[in-house]
């Protein structure tokens, strides 16, 4: 079973030329409410993965609560341990380029409310998985990394959004999965010497013994895992949208963890569900099911 403490938002999305710059207004076209938020996201996608899914959050009582939960509650995310709160339901305000390019900027709401002790209400077993990232308060995520490391789970942590980890939430991880920004404010507060992605999670997984896996965007992902370095394209697809991508990378390669795929193999199936997420608009309305992530990892 997968289990992810992590954020719920709901995503309003509007498309424009170009992202603005600091200062500068830019019309954009219609905008669409979609479910989101990196706990949501990478619950939804590793069910649609196929794995026994558990997500431990914190919602509003506001309207955009029952849209943010519609699509793990139809896909059948266990959410009895999240919990609503007297804040507004978490959100993300998403600008997407022609490119497919996009900026985000997330209101925490009730996220901030999101507390470890929730994982109390999870039957969370031995070689069970706890996917974790940064949307929630840090000082939750790390306590929630030592619960889950007492109780005999593996844990996984994308260090989304980018931001610096302390050495003891390092310590409580077995997994770290960043992208290149990320690995570069990871690495720089570990004092790491180098300014490339592939050389921080190399010196991170020898020096902490961390598994360590940085996506690469068209270009894949690598990954260093006992000490052995693995690498593999993203299939390719066209482009249009890549909100949600980086989320449907990570439930997508701890649901193949989940199930005792290999290394590799695991990082194959998730850049496949990565990539089928930009092809289409959204964050967890473009999200592809066990059958499609097969069939493209079949062919790349």
């Amino acid at each position: 079973m997968i289990v992810v403490f992590g954020s719920i938002n709901i995503d309003l999305v509007t498309r424009a030329a170009k992202i603005p710059a600091p200062g500068e207004t830019v019309l954009g076209g219609d905008y669409v409410a979609i479910p989101g938020g990196k706990g949501a996201n990478q619950a939804l996608a590793a069910r649609r993965a196929g794995a026994k899914v558990a997500l431990v959050g914190a919602y509003g009582a506001d309207e955009f609560a029952d849209a943010a939960l519609a699509l793990l509650r139809r896909d059948g995310v266990d959410l009895g341990a999240s919990r609503q709160v007297d804040k507004p339901t978490g959100a993300a305000f998403i600008v997407v380029d022609e490119r497919g390019e996009n900026a985000i900027v997330v209101a925490s709401g009730a996220n901030a409310d999101a507390r470890a002790t929730q994982l109390d209400d999870v039957a969370l077993a031995k070689g069970d998985w706890v996917l974790l990232q940064r949307e929630t308060p840090i000082a939750e995520v790390e306590a929630a990394a030592r619960a889950a490391r007492r109780r005999g789970a593996k844990v996984m942590l994308n260090a989304a959004p980018a931001g610096p980890l302390s050495a003891e939430l390092i310590g409580a991880i077995d997994y770290l999965c960043v992208n290149e920004n990320e690995a570069r404010v990871v690495g720089g507060a570990l004092g790491v010497a180098s300014d490339e992605p592939e050389a921080i999670i190399a010196e991170i997984e020898r020096a902490h013994a961390v598994t360590t896996i940085v996506t690469l965007g068209p270009a894949g992902a690598v990954g260093f895992h006992e000490g052995r370095r693995f690498a593999a394209p993203a299939p390719d697809v066209q482009v249009i949208d890549t909100t949600g991508a980086g989320d449907t990378f990570v439930g997508a390669f701890a649901a193949a963890l989940d199930r005792g795929m290999g290394f590799e193999d695991a990082m194959r199936r998730g850049l496949a569900a990565g990539s089928l997420a930009c092809s289409k608009a959204g964050a967890q309305s473009s999200m592809p099911h066990a059958h499609e992530i097969e069939a493209l990892a079949a062919r790349a």
